[in-house]
């Protein structure tokens, strides 16, 4: 009977045992000098095309600002924080965000390229505080498909009085269900109050004046406001949507207000051609300027400070700014970069993204109202709610208004006075 024999391994060959010796000894290293070395380009471009929602932005900026209160809660504090046009100001009065001037000498960050209207928002006491970056105004959107059924010339209405005579066009019922709005508003959780600011201006009102002092029951400030609910609830050629974007780009509303941060987003997503313009006039032009800028905190070491202002330089410096820009629709922050051959070929490629360059020098900052006081935002918003859903009385509603941003603003004055006298 035959002795049972295990097979013969075959040998390996010395070529072979040395490339299994460096894949063994090797291999790690380069994976983990990959991991290190790609995965920030590849958790930047995640941020890029998932998380940051370039159509709906404030929720980006709201998400960032809630971050940075958690980290200074819990000592764990960032580098380098996102932060937006009504949250930076909170931050300022609390000394959690440093200042800016003297490390942008060091890191040779030229302040006189930066757009002044934009820069001149992040100073206080003439003192840089936040830098621009992801800078935004509104723009009027309309579906030119529907534009052009209608028999409408392939622009934005000039003025309010002019939509309205062109809305019975653009308006679709059935019954008395309103299938396509001629221009959509959005809730108070998005950002009404934001897109409101500049009506309030073209009727010649205001929120609040800058010692902040509350001007919402202003008569001309009441009459912006029962403009906005006689569009939905008389004139009934506007309705306020829960998503704005998506109902513009379903074909729910002809035409919207909404920023120019999302103009990349809803150019690509958009099944028809998207037109834009400048706001429309009441009495006078009115825009606000809106959208975030980079900051850093405080409580780092003067190392860090440096290396994060450094980081803010490459981030907005003329060719970053651009790609930026292009990609999204926000304004390029840097003069020289609405300048260069490159911006220059590509607004004449796509003319959309230069409108809000063109409107920006009619624009101006934010009544103190609505960036300065926390939640300020929130609270005008529901007030207009309330003025166009329910069907609220408007001095009635903003005299409520009134007195919530009056006791608001109490604590912010407070720590106001202790920071700058």
């Amino acid at each position: 009977m035959a002795v049972p024999t295990l097979p013969v391994r075959p040998r390996i060959s010395r070529e072979r045992r040395e490339q299994l010796l460096f894949l063994l000894l090797v291999g790690p290293n380069l994976l983990l000098f990959a991991v290190f070395t790609y995965w920030p380009l590849l958790y930047n471009a995640y941020l890029s095309l998932v998380r940051w929602n370039f159509i709906r932005p404030r929720k980006l900026f709201v998400w960032f600002d809630q971050k940075f209160t958690a980290a200074l809660q819990a000592n764990t504090i960032p580098d380098v924080i996102l932060l937006s046009d009504v949250w930076w100001f909170g931050f300022y009065v609390a000394g959690a965000i440093s200042e800016l001037d003297s490390l942008a000498m060091q890191a040779d960050v030229d302040f006189a390229d930066y757009e002044p209207v934009l820069l001149n928002e992040g100073k206080r006491q003439n003192k840089q505080f936040w830098i621009p970056f992801a800078r935004s105004t509104p723009l009027f959107y309309y579906n030119k498909d529907i534009w052009a059924a209608a028999g409408l010339p392939d622009r934005a209405p000039e003025t309010w009085a002019e939509l309205s005579e062109w809305a019975p066009k653009l308006v679709k019922s059935d019954g008395n269900t309103l299938t396509q709005a001629a221009f959509l508003h959005p809730n108070g959780a998005s950002y009404i109050a934001w897109l409101f600011q500049g009506v309030v201006w073209q009727h010649g009102g205001q929120y609040s004046q800058p010692d902040f002092t509350m001007t919402m029951t202003d008569a001309n400030t009441l009459r912006a406001a029962q403009f906005y609910q006689d569009t939905a609830r008389t004139l009934k050629w506007a309705t306020l949507s829960q998503d704005i974007n998506k109902d513009f780009i379903g074909g729910v509303g002809a035409s919207m207000m909404a920023s120019t941060g999302g103009l990349a987003g809803i150019t690509k997503d958009a099944p028809f051609k998207v037109g834009v313009g400048f706001l429309p006039k009441a009495e006078n032009f009115g825009c606000p300027t809106g959208g975030a800028g980079l900051a850093i905190p405080s409580g780092t070491s003067d190392e860090k400070k440096l290396a994060a202002m450094k980081y803010i330089a490459f981030a907005t410096n003329p060719e970053q700014a651009g790609i930026w820009s292009r990609t999204t629709g926000y304004m390029p922050v840097r003069v020289s970069t609405k300048e260069s051959v490159e911006m220059q070929q590509f607004f004449s490629e796509n003319p959309n993204f230069k409108t809000a360059v063109d409107q920006l020098p009619q624009t101006r900052a934010q009544d103190a109202a609505r960036v300065f006081v926390r939640n300020g935002d929130q609270i005008i918003g529901k007030g207009l709610e309330r003025i166009i859903v329910n069907g609220e009385a408007a001095d009635v509603v903003f005299g409520d208004v009134n007195g919530e941003l009056t006791k608001a603003a109490e604590p912010i004055l407070e720590d106001l006075q202790a920071v700058e006298g």
